[in-house]
């Protein structure tokens, strides 16, 4: 198959896409396709997802990222390698630390700032002909015009016009399925993102509905009837595919070298150590204890997990130099190590469990050590962090807020048109974290028709949009540092709390990546 789709957004576009990145995924290679780009709006937020459903599955992910300047034009990117990836991330960060949380203020001069080494599609607009020889000036031969379809009966007038504006610059076509969904059937959830989105209900949504169930991945043979009378088109799509041969596979993390004084973090851990241990027992260590240290020590060098220890050591050492209170807990109380460094409180004496659920060889798990600060002067230590590594090489994690129950019933509700009654009465018959939904039995024991066509959907559309993520928030205090810059690995933008930044992944996405 030669067919890769290039323009394909997720859900991680918030409100807009309507299909998980892993469907788009899993739709793509039942359809035999070649390859397939998730191109979120400004955001590198779903790849990993997608990276991961790829990887899985043996279809050719190409990374791309859907970019809006802020004189409303449309690019398309696709990084070629490592290094056009890392110079798009630090594009992405430099559109999102201009402005608010969750926007973007992008440039055309940003783009010819960051963009060498990517490939670039520029899509229909009223500046595109002039967006698009000013890139194809700086990157001849990358630079390509979109046939994108809205497949509303006009497409054809559309593609010669595009046609046309190639052929007087001399920049070749490319195929496009303007992807929203994995499969037609989402087109009511696409109409439900969009009533949340613009605070409207469906019944008026008037031109922001979707016009049919077009906008979904296609198989190649129907793409060539779409752009028949375009065949290059389809053809450059593997020609883009093979030249962004980037993976995520290619991100190497790398955590910072916690070097002092000039003392390899291994040598400093091991004075640290001893002299916790002096302050811990003035009257001599015993020969048990001594035996758990050598042992720990050891099985921490094996494992590089040294300059982890230090960089805990560093912010609790920080923190009690403030007069901050904060306490170790969890498995690393079954450290010796985290002890002596002053990291937990809980004494060898008194350890029950084998060192080997805090660091095991076998596992292949960094070490968990949560330590808690008073909530009160926990941004003192937030601001150390950011103010020892730097904004580029440390941020916090996000958490993906997805719909659940309660939120989701109220949503879905308020958008279909529900009354407030109704809403309340089945937000009620859900408890606790339920990620369920209402079923027909809790929505009839509120005393509500099932059977009535609006509630019916209701309940059914609710059930299919949870898990979708909603939006991105902040970890609480969940931190990812970097040797080298971590603008370079994930795009950081401001979080809603003043002087805080974040960068686009949660834990499991960094987990993947074996970022600590």
């Amino acid at each position: 198959m030669s067919y890769a789709e290039l323009f394909a957004i997720s859900n991680f576009t918030f409100l807009r896409g309507a299909s998980h990145p892993e469907e788009l995924v899993l739709r793509s290679r039942e359809l035999g396709l070649a390859g397939l780009a998730v191109t979120d709006t400004n955001s590198f937020a779903g790849i990993v997802r997608a990276h991961a459903a790829a990887r899985e599955v043996g279809l050719r992910y190409i990374v791309g990222v859907r970019l809006i300047l802020n004189c409303g034009s449309e690019i398309l990117a696709y990084p070629k390698d490592r290094s056009a990836y890392g110079r798009l991330c630090r594009l992405l960060t430099t559109g999102k630390r201009r402005t608010r949380k969750g926007a973007c203020d992008l440039t055309l001069d940003d783009l010819l700032s960051f963009g060498d080494g990517s490939c670039f599609i520029v899509l229909e607009g009223a500046r595109s002909a002039e967006i698009a020889g000013a890139l194809n000036s700086a990157f001849k031969n990358h630079v390509w015009l979109g046939l994108t379809p809205l497949y509303d009966g006009e497409d054809e007038g559309r593609f010669a016009r595009i046609a046309a504006i190639g052929e007087a610059l001399t920049i070749p076509k490319v195929a496009l399925g303007n992807v929203l969904m994995h499969k037609g059937a989402r087109v009511k959830i696409a109409d439900l993102l969009s009533c949340m989105r613009e605070k409207t209900t469906i019944d008026k949504l008037g031109a922001h509905a979707q016009r049919n169930a077009e906008r979904r991945i296609r198989s190649e043979f129907e793409m060539r009837r779409l752009f028949k009378s375009y065949p290059d088109a389809i053809t450059a799509t593997q020609d883009i595919a093979g030249l962004c041969q980037f993976s995520l596979d290619e991100l190497k993390y790398e955590y910072p070298d916690e070097v002092t004084d000039g003392m390899p973090p291994n040598e400093r851990l091991r004075l640290l150590t001893e002299e916790g241990l002096k302050r811990r027992y003035p009257e001599g260590l015993p020969l048990n204890i001594r035996a758990l240290v050598e042992k720990e020590l050891s099985l921490i060098k094996e494992l590089d997990y040294a300059r982890y220890f230090l960089t805990v050591h560093d912010v609790v050492r920080f923190a009690r130099s403030k007069g901050i209170l904060c306490q170790g807990r969890g498995s690393a109380a079954n450290s010796v190590v985290c002890y002596a460094l002053g990291v937990t409180e809980a004494s060898p004496d008194m350890i029950t469990m084998v060192f080997e659920r805090f660091i095991s060889a076998a596992r292949n798990e960094p070490p968990d050590i949560d330590v808690d600060f008073e909530h009160e002067r926990r941004e003192e230590v937030i601001q150390h962090l950011f103010d020892k590594y730097g904004r580029h090489r440390a941020a916090l994690c996000s958490t993906v807020i997805h719909f659940r129950s309660r939120a989701a019933i109220r949503e879905v509700g308020k958008a279909m048109g529900l009354s407030v009654d109704v809403i309340s009465a089945l937000a009620s018959q859900i408890w606790g974290f339920s990620e369920s939904g209402v079923s027909d039995e809790r929505a009839k024991a509120a005393g509500l028709d099932v059977s009535d066509h609006r509630l019916r959907l209701t309940l059914d559309l609710t059930r299919e949009i949870l898990g979708f993520p909603r939006h991105l928030s902040q970890h609480v205090g969940g931190f990812v540092m970097t040797r080298g810059r971590l603008d370079e690995f994930c795009p950081i933008e401001n979080a809603a709390m003043e002087d805080r930044t974040v960068i686009e992944w949660d834990k499991d996405d960094i987990d993947v990546l074996g970022m600590l």
